[in-house]
């Protein structure tokens, strides 16, 4: 099975053949983000767990900056944010539903033995790892928070 890279790599000269722009543009963007993380001082190549975390780490950006985009009134960049971001979740593992993420953070809440919204951090660390990729971190504390609320 291809790598991250490679798969990127023929997907952005497939969408170069195809003339699509846009996709060729963010796989462009997130291949040289990938160089960059690589030629970093002391890193080395990265694996898939590494490109996934380049890819969101851009995803991120883009959610920010659609923000920014939604706030200024500014639709048609908001668009294109919007795009750029389902491209590059395309490489990633599907996310959890709410419904998931809430059942996994209620989980967590008993393995920690969370007692309320001080222990927050306790149920953080046992989350970020086993969740990395399948959801965002903010959405994962916003979860976190709402459960301890409750508690």
């Amino acid at each position: 099975m291809a790598t991250l890279k490679e798969r990127m790599t023929d997907d952005m000269k497939d969408a170069m053949r195809a003339k699509d722009e846009l996709k060729t543009n963010v796989l462009r963007m997130a291949k040289s983000a990938v160089k960059y993380k690589e030629v970093e001082p002391g890193a080395s190549a990265l694996d898939d767990a590494g490109v996934m975390g380049v890819l969101g780490t851009m995803i991120k950006q883009r959610r920010d900056s659609l923000e920014q985009f939604k706030q200024g009134g500014r639709a048609d960049l908001a668009e294109k944010e919007e795009k750029e971001i389902a491209i590059l979740q395309s490489y990633l593992p599907t996310q959890l539903s709410a419904e998931q993420l809430s059942a996994e953070v209620a989980k967590a809440v008993t393995e920690s033995g969370a007692k309320s919204a001080k222990d927050m951090g306790a149920v953080m660390k046992i989350l970020t790892p086993r969740l990395k990729g399948q959801a965002e971190g903010k959405a994962i504390s916003e979860e976190v928070k709402n459960q301890l609320s409750k508690l």
